[in-house]
């Protein structure tokens, strides 16, 4: 295989096209790749069909389609044709494993006839070790961040979800377990969330922020020094909120280390602390005010003997004025989000009567139904993912263009919105398409300090400006320069003895075949007739005339290098 600096010289075929800004790869992709089998799969990849809807969701997603189907003809729109069978595939394992499908499970779902296999894929999937390790990233990164604050453990944080979702436990327990955690930062995993909004002494005002946007969708963070100018939160509101947390304390514990005699970081916990009363707090006119914890109305003892934060957890499940409570809404906008792009509003933890959704009516229908199954999450993803709306292609047509959020456009959902990867997305993507992970790396804690290594790349390329971290693959010059020099990209495209592409590419087959099974294994679909033209003439050329393994190689590493890997469409 050539050098990390050789590959960048290669000098590629006239139809490689840009990539990144770069010239990369060899695909002629678009949001309509495949066009040609397109018509093959017609009949089997039509989106939500009866068949394919589980029965017991039969009638909430009757309602969500016929709403969206509605809000079409109210705009005079068309949605896009059903997504093919190879567009769904990948589409529903980045969403709900994290990663794209392997060579064996691509070939293996396209083969199947069967008009329920989708609906079959979905729960299958739910069942996945691969489902739990995914959404026990996207929770451990939305309350902690990708790397560990200091005195926070990852691994406790990891823990709790991996726990919280391999149970199948309820949403509003998992939520009122995060907010009134207390305890060892290992032994239990939930207090790290707060540990983390608890890095510099502020009494409690970063963590009210961001429980409020988190888990309940609301953005009341400006309002601790002013009434919001927008919309209806008032100061008092956000000090009334703040006054369930002040009975926090984070404890920092220290211990010998016998080897050089100093003290040294030991263990972090989150402890009860006597406080009664009101907040106070100070009005920009300079008058001094009082809050006493309140929350959506309802009152609580501000006594030294009330545990405020159980008193908030229990107010978190409330109803609100006959309106599901905020964390059923939250969630299912945030879940809606997940598969779509683009949640009811704009931002997504941003949301009231001054940010109306865009389908307020599927909004409550869909939180109300959330509630009345327990808060059920598996439940909310078979929804979600048996409408219509989620079975379409991603390539929009003449007839609703005007459907694009990234233009300002309120969101119709006529056509799948294009997503770039998240960055575990893209590690576990290559991760799986070159067989790295069948490499026998141990158990769950071996796996993810592995892949904690290799992330450690990805965080850093996506660092922007702020010093946050950036959360999606969006093609800048570092990064496309990470992937296509990086150490990870090199073992993917390996072509040594045992490798995936020495195994694959070096057994019996025709070209086109091994040309299919690259398709297959990093796009997840077939390639066109003109494609497998033009690398067939590439892999004859005198380069790679006396090598065809190095041609092979070569193609890899350009297809996972392309813009159709990095999107999710």
């Amino acid at each position: 295989m050539q050098s990390t600096s050789e590959k960048t010289k290669l000098i590629r075929p006239s139809n490689w096209v840009v990539c990144f800004g770069m010239t990369v790869a060899v695909c002629s992709w678009n949001p309509a790749a495949g066009a040609e089998n397109k018509a093959a799969e017609k009949t089997s990849s039509s989106a939500a069909t009866d068949a394919e809807k589980p029965a017991t969701e039969g009638s909430i997603v009757e309602f969500i389609d016929q709403q969206l189907r509605q809000g079409w003809v109210d705009n005079e729109i068309q949605p896009s044709e059903a997504a093919t069978d190879e567009e769904w595939i990948r589409r529903i394992y980045l969403d709900l494993c994290g990663r794209i499908p392997t060579l064996e499970e691509a070939n293996g779902f396209l083969k199947d006839e069967s008009p329920r296999k989708r609906f079959v894929l979905i729960e299958t999937l739910l069942a996945h070790e691969d489902y739990v390790r995914n959404f026990t990233t996207i929770w451990t990164n939305n309350s902690i961040g990708r790397g560990a604050p200091r005195r926070v453990s990852r691994t406790g944080m990891e823990k709790f979800y991996r726990e919280a979702f391999a149970k199948e436990r309820p949403w509003n327990e998992i939520v009122v377990d995060i907010v009134t955690a207390s305890g060892h930062y290992e032994e239990n995993g939930a207090v790290n969330y707060t540990l983390a909004q608890m890095q510099m002494p502020d009494d409690g005002v970063q963590l009210t922020a961001m429980t409020t946007r988190l888990f309940l969708g609301l953005q009341v963070q400006c309002t601790q020094c002013h009434n919001h100018p927008f919309n209806k939160w008032q100061q008092d509101q956000f000090w009334e909120y703040n006054s369930f947390f002040r009975q926090v304390r984070k404890e920092d514990h220290r211990k010998l280390d016998p080897n050089t005699g100093r003290m040294v970081d030991d263990y972090s916990e989150v402890t009860w602390q006597d406080f009664s009363g009101p907040v106070y707090y100070e009005k920009r006119s300079g008058v001094m005010q009082v809050a006493f914890p309140r929350f959506e109305g309802h009152e609580v003892d501000p006594g030294a003997d009330t545990d405020r934060r159980i008193e908030f957890g229990k107010l978190l499940t409330e109803s609100i004025d006959g309106q599901p409570p905020h964390i059923a809404q939250a969630m299912v906008n945030r879940m809606w989000s997940h598969f779509f792009g683009y949640g009811f509003t704009r931002p997504v933890d941003d949301m009231g009567p001054h940010n109306p959704a865009s389908h307020p009516e599927l909004l409550l229908r869909l939180s109300q139904e959330f509630v009345a199954s327990g808060y059920n999450i598996k439940q909310l993803i078979r929804t979600i993912c048996a409408t219509e709306a989620y079975g379409l292609g991603s390539q929009f047509n003449d007839k609703n263009k005007t459907d694009d959020p990234a233009a300002g456009e309120m969101p119709l959902f006529s056509h799948l919105y294009l997503k770039s990867m998240q960055a575990e997305q893209m590690y576990d993507s290559l991760i799986v398409a070159s067989n790295a992970h069948q490499s026998g790396r141990g158990g769950w804690s071996a796996q993810e300090e592995q892949r904690q290594k290799w992330m450690q790349q990805f965080v850093v390329a996506f660092e922007n400006d702020e010093n946050d971290e950036s959360t999606t693959f969006n093609g800048t010059i570092p990064q496309a320069l990470m992937m296509m020099n990086s150490e990870l990209i090199d073992k993917a495209c390996s072509i040594e003895r045992g490798s995936f592409l020495f195994e694959t590419m070096s057994k019996p087959g025709s070209e086109p075949q091994k040309i299919q099974d690259l398709y297959l294994a990093a796009l997840s679909r077939h390639p066109t007739r003109s494609e497998i033209s033009k690398v067939q003439k590439m892999l004859n050329a005198n380069s790679y005339r006396t090598n065809k393994l190095n041609g092979y190689q070569d193609l890899f590493w350009a297809l996972l290098n392309s813009n159709e890997f990095v999107l999710i469409h």
